[in-house]
């Protein structure tokens, strides 16, 4: 039979024959290799325990419950005795663990988020990576990330994931979170405080001298110590499975909090009881040239959320992206040292504020950038549970000390403690002559934070929204030179009035709308010692162009000269169409409601944009101030 290929036809099929035996021969040497290379990786588990400081364990406080499980762990592992979430609640402490970034710079800063965001180029949630190079990832179940998400980043992620699913030999990681411990078991109705008899509960400990000493409160303590024993009897439940099929021995396991809480003022607060987390790392036999520190050592050194993300892949043999802005703890080669952390409270769900803090060594710096939004402003989800009630009840009754009452006062601009002797953080030492020293100090550190991200922070949410959340990351760093300006503005508000009334009115005229809504901000902070200066911010309430800059003039008028701003608050409400807009300004009338400036404001739904309503945050204020 005569051959159908030409000489020329006959060298390309057999060239085509060789790619393709050599494409093979490539692709089986890349997957030995791989399978080879991550044999000997260690596996790597996160165990997330929901909304408790490291308050409530006696691994780490003498008031708090036994914890065996987790003392179980530290026994063949490293407690860390200054581990902080680097904010104090769910979704963006967990959009930073998740990312390696500061939310205030990559804009996950926002709780609940109206609006999710891309994630910054060139850089993937970090199980992605881990995926790339050849481990199976899996989280049980929790996300809530203020970002978009691809599907690179887990294998599972469900209340059903599971490391047992992956292939055989593969390394894995895998997060399981306990959410025994969470705010909402503190929802409970004084029929079922009634029905539970206190002896059946964990002795309360000591009450937090800021906190009402009142059976309610000792109730509240002794039942989520209660909660915290049962988490740790879960966990213990993991751990013998994990035991049970062999897998510690090859595996690193961090238990933490997932960020502070529960009782009043400390989810959702850049407080110790907010930040502060429990975290120990179990570190086998084999891995211990992984770990810069002993099995069974405590240490002193300070770790973020943020450095968990590098720590992971470096613990993986992944190389780290640039992007992060963490570093690893652990497997570093080298004695690893730190001494800060800093934090960020932005919006919680519809509360508004603007809040930053620096830890560092003993002190505590934090710097609130609208002192006027005091710490007891109303949240819906928060004031579900009764010791909430109560505290606000007896302090309009007159019933709290100075001490207790500070939750429900304006706050100083800028607030400074040592946590060593002052561990609950009830005395100011802001003003203090003997402490200028570390207050200056502290107050560079963090400015020069805030600038090297940049905070975005510091324009408004909506109008982030409208212009930066496409590209947040590169917004920032386009507009640099404005934010600084704005930082800059916000800060005269540290300084004597009558040195900076200059400045404050110069920049009220400014061409820039968020460098007039910070004067305006800063005018306010001085409350009835910038009253001079009425009639100039009387003009801003009628001509500024920007709606919220009108309205933030309002408040002013009304905190300094007593001026009622409802009709300036209704009819600005029924005219705007964005309903992060609308939350922002409904946070404003009820810091006037809650404080006593304004005693009544109905808001007519009627007369509401429709998609304004659609927003629950924006529903809740509206029924909270229609109910004053």
């Amino acid at each position: 039979m005569q051959n159908p290929f030409t000489p020329n036809q006959k060298y390309a099929r057999l060239s085509l024959m060789v790619v393709m035996v050599l494409l093979i021969e490539t692709f089986s040497y890349t997957l030995f290799a791989q399978q080879k290379n991550t044999a000997d990786r260690p596996n790597i588990i996160w165990i997330t325990s929901e909304d408790n400081s490291k308050h409530y364990l006696r691994l780490f406080d003498e008031n708090g419950v036994a914890t065996p499980n987790i003392e179980r762990l530290a026994a063949q592992g490293v407690v860390f005795d200054h581990a902080f979430s680097n904010a104090p609640v769910c979704s963006v402490a967990r959009s930073t663990l998740i990312t390696g970034a500061y939310a205030p710079r990559i804009g996950a800063q926002y709780h609940r988020k109206i609006h999710t965001v891309p994630m910054p180029e060139g850089l993937e949630m970090f199980p992605a990576y881990l995926r790339e190079a050849g481990y199976y990832t899996a989280n049980n179940s929790k996300e809530d990330y203020n970002l978009n998400k691809s599907d690179k980043v887990w294998d599972e992620s469900s209340g059903k994931a599971s490391y047992k699913n992956r292939e055989k030999g593969q390394p894995f990681f895998y997060v399981h979170n306990f959410g025994v411990s969470h705010e909402g078991q503190l929802h409970f109705d004084q029929a079922k405080m009634e029905a539970t008899s206190l002896n059946s509960l964990p002795p309360a400990g000591e009450l937090q001298p800021n906190h009402p000493q009142t059976p309610l409160f000792r109730y509240t303590r002794a039942y989520y110590l209660d909660r915290i024993q049962e988490m740790d009897r879960q966990i213990g439940e993991l751990l013998d499975e994990l035991e049970a099929e062999g897998l510690l021995e090859n595996s690193i396991v961090f238990y933490f909090g997932d960020h502070g809480g529960v009782l009043p003022g400390s989810k959702g607060y850049l407080f110790e009881t907010g930040l502060h987390v429990p975290l120990v790392v179990h570190i086998p036999k084999k891995y211990q040239s992984m770990s810069s520190w002993n099995p069974g050592q405590r240490t002193a050194e300070f770790v973020s959320f943020v450095d968990f993300a590098p720590t992971v892949l470096q613990l993986a043999g992944v190389s780290i992206p640039g992007q992060m802005d963490g570093r690893p703890f652990l497997n570093t080669g080298k004695a690893y040292e730190e001494d800060h952390s800093f934090g960020y409270a932005d919006r919680f769900d519809e509360k508004y504020d603007l809040v930053r803090s620096l830890r560092k060594g003993k002190y505590k710096y934090i710097r609130n950038f609208m002192p006027f939004n005091f710490d007891g402003l109303y949240n819906q989800y928060r004031y579900k549970q009764l010791a909430y009630q109560e505290w606000l009840t007896m302090f309009t009754n007159g019933e709290l000390t100075d001490i207790q009452a500070q939750f429900f006062a304006p706050k100083g601009a800028e607030m400074l403690y040592d946590v060593e002797q002052d561990p609950f953080e009830t005395h100011n030492l802001a003003e203090d002559p003997a402490y200028q020293k570390e207050l200056k100090a502290l107050r560079g550190m963090l400015n020069d934070w805030m600038l090297s991200m940049p905070d975005l922070s510091l324009y408004p949410e909506f109008y982030l929204i409208q212009e930066a959340f496409t590209a947040p990351v590169a917004f920032g760093q386009a507009h640099q030179k404005e934010i600084a300006s704005y930082l800059n503005t916000a800060n005269l508000m540290l300084e004597d009035f009558g040195e900076v009334r200059q400045q404050i009115s110069k920049a009220l005229e400014d061409k820039d709308p968020w460098r007039r809504y910070w004067a305006l901000v800063v005018a306010t902070s001085f409350g009835k010692e910038a009253v001079d200066i009425a009639p100039r911010i009387q003009r801003s309430m009628i001509r500024d162009p920007e709606r919220v800059n009108r309205l933030r003039a309002a408040q002013f008028l009304a905190i300094a000269s007593g001026r009622n701003p409802a009709e300036n608050f209704q009819s600005e409400l029924y005219a705007t169409s964005d309903p992060t807009e609308a939350l922002l300004i409904l946070n404003m009338l009820v810091q006037l409601l809650d404080g006593g400036y304004v005693m009544d404001c109905p808001i007519d739904l009627d007369n509401m944009v429709q998609q304004v309503l659609s927003v629950s945050d924006v529903a809740d204020r509206i029924s909270y101030i229609n109910s004053k």
